[in-house]
C-alpha cells in the first residue's frame, strides 16, 4: 500500500499522514522533513541558498526513493506533483489523493506560519488569498491527475480510508 497525499500547503497532508499511517500500521513520512534531514538545512534555507530549481531536483530524487518501499503514507510538498513528472510517477507507484481545501481554509491555517514557508515569507497577509488562488490555478492541472480527490468537509478519516481500500 503506497499512499501519496497531495494538495496545497495548509491542506492537511501532514495531519492526515499521521492518522492514516496509524490506522494502517505503516510508515508515515513527510517529504519536506526528509529533504531537511538529508540536506541538513531547512526548506527555507535551501530555497534561499540554491533556488527553487535546485530544491525541486532534490525533492524529485528523494521522492523516487519511495519506489523501493513496499508500504507507506507520504505527505508531499505542495509543489511536488508539478515538477519532473512526479505526478505521473506517483500515480504509477500507488494511490494519489488530492486534499482539496477551499482557499479560505488555507488562508486561516497559513496566516500564523507565513514566515516559515519559503513561498509565503515575502507576502503580506492581505496578499495571501490572491497568492494561493493563483498558485492553485497553476498547480491544478497536476493535482487533477490524482486518482482520488476529497473536497473540504469530505476530508475525514472515514472518507480517506474508503478511498484507499
Amino acid at each position: 500500500m503506497k499512499i501519496f497525499l497531495i494538495g496545497m500547503m495548509g491542506s492537511g497532508k501532514s495531519f492526515w499522514k499521521h492518522r492514516l499511517s496509524a490506522k494502517f500500521k505503516i510508515g508515515g513520512y513527510d517529504l519536506d522533513s526528509i529533504i531537511e534531514s538529508v540536506e541538513e538545512r531547512s526548506i527555507s534555507e535551501l530555497f534561499e541558498e540554491n533556488g527553487e530549481i535546485s530544491f525541486r531536483k532534490t525533492e524529485s530524487k528523494l521522492l523516487r526513493w519511495f519506489g523501493e518501499k513496499k508500504s507507506f503514507v507520504l505527505a508531499t510538498g505542495g509543489g511536488t506533483p508539478c515538477f519532473h513528472q512526479n505526478m505521473e510517477w506517483m500515480n504509477q507507484q500507488g494511490i494519489t489523493i488530492w486534499l482539496d481545501e477551499p482557499i479560505e481554509v488555507l488562508v486561516k491555517r497559513l496566516l500564523p506560519e507565513m514566515d516559515h514557508r519559503p513561498l509565503l515569507k515575502d507576502l503580506t497577509p492581505d496578499n495571501l488569498y490572491n497568492f494561493l488562488e493563483n498558485k492553485l490555478k497553476e498547480r491544478e492541472p497536476y493535482y487533477c491527475q490524482a486518482k482520488k480527490r476529497l473536497f473540504g468537509s469530505e476530508i475525514n478519516l472515514k472518507n480517506l480510508i474508503a478511498n484507499i481500500q
